[in-house]
């Protein structure tokens, strides 16, 4: 059976112009708030205060879906973002955006956990690593697509809220189209009771904690690195150019990492993946080589996720899929939460170079996870 069925095509229509809108204002609000002489630590709560809007939207994002269905859902978190985004044209303030973002934090979250769960019960056990590559490669070749937009058109706040907005609202469209049916069991297991049971399953607790480190790494590489170079003089259309090169080495990266990982296992893909983005974070500490370095980083980094959420997601039973990705998520929110507050903190007190000295470090941590009683720890694709 082909996986590209009519709700799975619609639903990554969704998702890519939410993705574009989304990166638009992942880079360009800092920037903003750079501008406007607000303080490093600022801005990085800004960013953390969207990601708290995450880890709200997480855990509503179940009971959610349980009482509205998978499409009332989705439209009623797309129109949360699209107000929250229009609000920022009301002006810049620190208070003000912090509630804005989390607003929009909230909204993107729900609708996350919508289409992830959406798609994962699109298709069989075999086709969700599939489906799961060709989610997160339009994910992120939406968000290429809004830093090219950010390098090409005006970046003024006036000029780039009422198309952003637009194009949140026009994401509603296709799933209009089509309805997103739910089983009785799977509105059982979203109760908030499954959520917690998720979390402390054995078999996924690699996968659990991989979706925490990578939260981390990418909080803080999306939130602070258009915050990292503007400091080094840049100019938002430059910004723009870097972090589209940073995710579209992602984009590169999740087909042959997620080959590799079927046919080797996930444990052994996922050591020297951790490896690479340490490597790639020391390498950024030297500007002598930015552009492999920043390749190389976004390319391990931006993988890290996806290859630890198959890893958590493969041994759960279908109607455990919303549930578990609701745990999932919320395990990569608390580390995006966690990652920018902390890391804009020590940029703001020592250096911007503590930028990839955090990254590197929290992935060293994760990498002696991978190395620790490696025995003892499933690798679920070798059972299958």
């Amino acid at each position: 059976m082909s996986i590209w069925s009519r709700t799975v095509i619609l639903l990554l229509c969704g998702l890519m112009l939410l993705t574009v809108s989304l990166a638009v204002l992942n880079t360009l609000v800092p920037l903003w708030l750079t501008h406007d002489a607000l303080p490093t630590w600022q801005v990085g709560l800004v960013s953390s205060a969207y990601y708290t809007g995450n880890l709200v939207g997480t855990l509503i994002a179940g009971a959610a879906i349980g009482r509205l269905g998978f499409n009332r859902s989705y439209y009623l978190a797309t129109l949360l973002f699209a107000l929250a985004t229009l609000a920022l044209a009301a002006g810049a303030g620190f208070w003000s955006w912090s509630l804005w973002r989390f607003c929009a934090g909230v909204g993107c979250a729900m609708i996350w956990v919508v289409v992830e769960s959406a798609l994962m019960s699109s298709g069989t056990v075999r086709q969700r690593g599939r489906l799961l590559a060709a989610y997160m490669i339009v994910y992120y070749g939406g968000t290429v697509l809004g830093q090219l937009l950010v390098s090409s058109l005006s970046t003024q706040l006036l000029s780039v809220i009422p198309w952003v907005t637009m194009l949140i609202v026009a994401a509603i469209l296709p799933l209009l189209w089509v309805t997103i049916r739910q089983d009785r069991q799977e509105e059982e297991q979203a109760a908030p009771g499954r959520l917690w049971a998720m979390l402390r399953r054995r078999h996924a607790r690699l996968g659990i904690n991989g979706c925490i480190i990578s939260g981390i790494v990418l909080g803080s590489l999306y939130g602070l690195m258009p915050l990292y170079l503007s400091h080094q003089g840049m100019a938002d259309a430059r910004v723009g150019y870097w972090m589209a090169l940073l995710v579209s080495a992602g984009i590169v990266g999740q087909w042959p990492i997620g080959r590799l990982a079927d046919r080797f296992g996930r444990l052994l893909v996922l050591r020297v993946q951790v490896f690479v983005v340490i490597v790639g974070a020391v390498a950024m500490l030297s500007h002598a080589a930015m552009a492999p370095a920043l390749f190389v980083l976004g390319c391990a980094g931006f993988t890290l996720y996806p290859l630890a959420m198959s890893w958590a997601c493969e041994a759960v039973k279908h109607h455990e899929l919303v549930a578990m990705n609701q745990a999932l998520l919320l395990s990569y929110t608390v580390g995006s939460l966690a990652g920018p507050a902390m890391t804009a903190l020590l940029m703001q007190h020592y250096s911007d170079r503590l930028l990839f000295v955090m990254i590197a470090a929290v992935s060293l941590v994760y990498l002696v996870m991978l190395l620790r009683k490696a025995d003892s720890h499933a690798t679920p694709v070798a059972h299958a």
